[in-house]
């Protein structure tokens, strides 16, 4: 099934082109705010960044997993609220965190959220570095 992306809004079906690996500052702000606009709490966060990968991110496409090909079918929403990828090989499944998932050179549509949810969990990981406090041998 393939998905058309939503993001950015008012781009074109006609565009060919692999989504760019790097984001603007002000198209990455603008991606996090519609992730977790009317979020709570970090569970609520987690699954508006599910929705708006499970909506965007073009599914079945291939990559490679510790050299070996497979196929990222889905994505899902583990028990531990981590967004993984559900990849198959034949018979075989195995889910990956959506973060350690390799993006093959030609990247799927709708990616850019990946790097967005990256972006915001490396922010998310600097507060509470911020906001534990020192260990005692610290200085």
């Amino acid at each position: 099934m393939r998905v058309k992306s939503k993001w950015p809004p008012g781009r074109g079906a006609k565009s060919r082109r692999a989504p760019s690996k790097g984001l603007a500052k002000k198209q990455m702000e603008t991606m996090i705010q519609a992730a977790t606009v009317d979020c709570y709490n970090e569970s609520e966060e987690v699954t508006g960044w599910f929705t708006m990968l499970e909506e965007s991110l073009a599914v079945p496409f291939e990559t490679r997993v510790l050299g070996v090909p497979v196929t990222v079918e889905r994505i899902a929403l583990n028990d531990a609220d981590q967004i993984v990828a559900v990849c198959s090989r034949g018979r075989d499944r195995q889910t990956l965190p959506i973060l350690d998932l390799p993006l093959p050179r030609r990247r799927p549509e709708g990616s850019e959220w990946i790097d967005a949810y990256r972006h915001w969990l490396g922010g998310q990981l600097g507060e509470m570095a911020v906001a534990s406090p020192k260990s005692p041998g610290a200085r």
